[in-house]
């Protein structure tokens, strides 16, 4: 069982070989790939130096499965070249999401999809994993309508540069700019780049990829996407409306029972998801589950999980680990 990570030297690269060692993921031999610049380094995986390659060098080794995360036009141009000789590839960024002839999955909610012939699988955005992990007990059981979403990411889900961006500002250092202003003591409505509706990509990604996990369009989504000085974890205010009414405590109780969530909610302790609490975990956090009072059968809640494990690298290594337990590769 040959894997190979593409972009393994990122901030999700580096967190998807932790996972591979902390899962014992069951492989016979590591690839890394990352740029021409770092072919040749070496990085430690379970206690051995494993050599970087080049995508040439990952392809002609024919890997099982090629799990990447270097950027959406790395993947148009090379997930096809690995597809091409049989290997399944998970791809991270969001060049496959929308496209129909591609699966895109969250294992806890829609693994069942996948078949032998999925040669390249999404893994979708970030925050839409976060969100869908506990949204999609509630629309199974209440069916939803409408779901407006503000989000508030930390500068992790940009990149090094974004979080390098934010420790020179608290310590008072010039350098490079991740963002157009500042971050520290700030926060910026503006996550990805603006379209033509005035959305953001990354609002958009929330509105379109729920649809396509959970196979509906019959609910919609509205999202404002926002990018706080927080290094790492992202955090949801989630309002939704359900065609059905429902029960507080029988909401809690599905929450609860659905396996990678976590119910954080005891307002007489102050109990409720931080990104603090989420850091270097792989369930989503959920609290503040209150009722809407404004309007019948809506629901409040706050939804927190680390972007960088849940959110990007361990979605992509369960979607392996379920290719590997089915026999699908």
């Amino acid at each position: 069982m040959k894997i190979a990570v593409i972009g393994a030297t990122g901030m999700v690269g580096t967190v998807m070989l932790k996972l591979l060692e902390e899962r014992n993921f069951p492989l016979t031999e590591l690839i890394p790939v990352a740029s021409e610049k770092s072919v040749g380094r070496e990085l430690l995986y379970k206690e051995k130096l494993v050599p970087i390659v080049s995508m040439e060098t990952a392809i002609a080794a024919r890997p099982e499965i090629a799990i990447f995360s270097a950027g959406g036009s790395t993947s148009l141009e090379y997930a096809p070249k690995f597809a091409e000789i049989g290997t399944t590839v998970i791809d991270n960024s969001s060049a496959w999401r929308m496209d129909q002839s591609k699966k895109l999955v969250v294992p806890e909610i829609n693994a069942s999809v996948l078949t032998p012939e999925d040669k390249i699988i999404a893994n979708p955005n970030c925050s839409t994993i976060q969100l869908v992990m506990a949204l999609a007990p509630l629309h199974k059981k209440y069916q939803m309508r409408r779901v407006i979403v503000s989000t508030y990411q930390s500068v992790s889900g940009t990149g090094v540069k974004a979080v390098q961006q934010l420790e020179n500002e608290i310590t008072g250092v010039g350098g490079p700019m991740a963002y157009p202003y500042p971050i520290h003591k700030n926060a910026l409505p503006h996550c990805d780049v603006f379209e033509a509706n005035g959305y953001t990509k990354e609002e958009m990604k929330l509105a379109r990829e729920p649809q396509k996990i959970l196979d509906d369009r019959t609910f919609s989504v509205s999202a404002t996407a926002v990018r706080i000085p927080t290094a790492g974890g992202h955090s949801e205010s989630v309002n939704v409306e359900f065609v059905n009414d429902f029960n507080l405590s029988e909401v809690r109780r599905l929450l609860q029972q659905t396996p990678g969530i976590v119910v954080q909610d005891n307002p007489d302790t102050n109990t409720y998801p931080m990104p603090i609490y989420a850091h270097d975990k792989d369930d989503v956090f959920v609290g503040r589950i209150r009722r809407d009072e404004t309007q019948p059968n809506t629901l409040n809640m706050w939804i927190v999980s680390d972007n960088l494990r849940k959110g990007a690298a361990t979605n992509a290594i369960q979607i392996a680990e379920y290719l590997v337990e089915k026999g699908l590769v």
